[in-house]
């Protein structure tokens, strides 16, 4: 758990902070954001000191005393009431894979599976399951988002992909978990195409979070790569092509496979809390409905094997340039005629390990949900140049559409409608807080040019690549700094928004 001494030194630095406002910010309100300012920020946050920002680290702390800091010298206040000022603790248990093995049979023969194609964790610190019937469940969920086959007491099989027949239906960890809660010995996810396996099996098999308050996931779960699990359903006289096109309808009960697994696994587990940082700006006129501000702080530590050149996953573009950016936002909105509603502040924690802090906060949230007429979500700001259109992540409510339209346009703005956007609206924060029916949007360049995104994700995204360099395009993350300063400026106007 955080220290009192820690709690301490970050109320000391607010307070430094706040006492320390220099005359210049109040020239920041009506200047735009430059590359230059963002530029500031994430040299600092995706700075070697601050170790990948991993959260329960030294660089959390660091990470989150630069944030507070920040937001204090912009005119931001820490939340009435809180329990912690400027913090919101996280509790989290983390399990760390030590050593795992998985043996298939058929028939009485042990079938030829790599060893380097799975990924085990344990749930306790060590299990050891034997001849566990096998199951390829496809998806897991039907369209309903149902758990789709009776998988008590089994190994289910389950494609990592997003379910192709419901654009609502839950990702793979809820899937997986779902899985667990019907009864699932085991549950192993095949890997997508889309992310290299070798970084996958670095990542998978290095350490897993859950929030302390979530349920147990399965005695074992883990991952199979693409060319493990086709080399298994081939043993086992399955077609995998045939298997994973049948798998696309929403109807699918899963498959039963001829085999049955062992499965041991020795994992490490600790208990520890985080924090999402969560601050205020209070309104000239409150009417009772707040803007919420959000993004998320963490990365992934100190990524590297001992004895590479670059250990450390900075998180530059992923995501100290949507930190860079709320620091700037709240600046301007600060310093400038101040809103009439509420606006706040969200920072949040573990959202690389499954949106994990936001979903704390959807659950014990500071401000009533229901308050909250808008979320804007940022996140990987820094892919695009000048220019790029606005893409809106959670577009569809005509209401908030024809706002985000009118203030892009506003600004000079093109807006792309193409829909390309919609397929990452499950991997960011503000999916946990949609869940709750807090109407949540991610604006922007970055999730415009699909070209740019994917040469991102697919080079040097949740590496040790991901560093501040003068490479990176600040110039189309300045304008959507700019955007979200007129985009809050707009929801907070009790006049020009009603609060729906």
């Amino acid at each position: 758990m955080q220290t009192i001494k820690f709690r301490a030194a970050i109320a000391a630095v607010a307070l430094a902070a706040f006492a320390a406002v220099p005359a210049a910010h109040a020239k920041a309100a009506e200047s735009p954001v430059t590359e230059a300012d963002l530029a500031a920020h994430m040299k600092i946050l995706a700075g070697d000191a601050f170790e990948g920002r991993a959260p329960g680290t030294d660089g959390e702390d660091r990470t989150i005393a630069y944030i507070v800091g920040e937001w204090a010298k912009a005119g931001l206040e820490a939340v009435p009431g809180s329990a912690t000022p400027w913090l919101q603790p996280v509790p989290f248990v983390e399990t760390r894979a030590l050593d795992g093995s998985a043996t298939f049979r058929l028939g009485g023969r042990n079938l030829a599976i790599a060893d380097d194609g799975v990924i085990l964790t344990a749930r306790d610190a060590s299990v050891s399951l034997a001849n566990l019937p096998t199951l390829f469940v496809g998806y897991g969920v039907d369209g309903a988002g149902k758990v789709n086959a009776d998988v008590k007491g089994k190994l289910a099989i389950m494609l990592f992909d997003n379910a192709p027949f419901g654009d609502k239906l839950p990702r793979f960890r809820e899937r997986r978990q779902s899985l667990a809660d019907a009864g699932a010995a085991a549950v192993l996810v095949i890997a997508t195409d889309a992310v290299p396996w070798d970084q996958l099996r670095d990542s998978a098999g290095s350490s897993a979070m859950r929030l302390a308050s979530a349920p147990a996931g399965a005695s074992v779960s883990g991952f199979l790569s693409a060319a493990a699990a086709d080399a298994l359903f081939e043993q086992a006289g399955q077609d995998g092509a045939a298997l994973r096109a049948a798998a696309k309808s929403a109807d699918y009960k899963g498959a039963a496979l001829p085999v049955t697994a062992d499965l041991t696994a020795q994992s490490a587990t600790r208990a520890f809390a985080s924090n999402n940082v969560i601050a205020k700006l209070p309104g000239a006129n409150p009417d009772g409905k707040a803007v919420l501000f959000l993004g998320h702080w963490d990365h992934l530590g100190i990524c590297g094997k001992e004895g590479d050149a670059d250990r450390i996953c900075n998180g530059a573009v992923d995501n100290a340039s949507g930190i860079a950016v709320l620091i700037e936002v709240a600046k301007r909105l600060a310093k400038g005629p101040r809103p009439d509603r509420d606006i706040y502040f969200l920072a949040t924690t573990a959202e690389e390990k499954g949106l994990l802090g936001a979903h704390y906060f959807a659950a014990n949230p500071v401000v009533p949900l229901a308050d909250i007429t808008v979320a804007l979500n940022i996140d990987t700001i820094a892919i695009s140049p000048r220019g790029t259109p606005v893409a809106t992540i959670g577009r569809g409510k005509p209401a908030y559409d024809a706002v985000v339209r009118s203030v892009a346009t506003a600004l000079g703005r093109k807006l792309d409608e193409d829909g390309e956007a919609d397929a990452f609206v499950q991997r960011q924060d503000g999916w946990a807080l949609g869940a709750k029916g807090v109407t949540s949007l991610m604006v922007g360049g970055s999730f415009s040019d699909m070209a740019l995104l994917q040469a991102f994700l697919g080079g040097d995204y949740h590496g040790p690549g991901d560093n501040f360099s003068d490479k990176i395009p600040l110039g189309g993350a300045a304008e959507d700094a700019d955007l979200h300063v007129a985009l809050g400026r707009a929801f907070a106007d009790t006049k020009r928004w009603a609060g729906k």
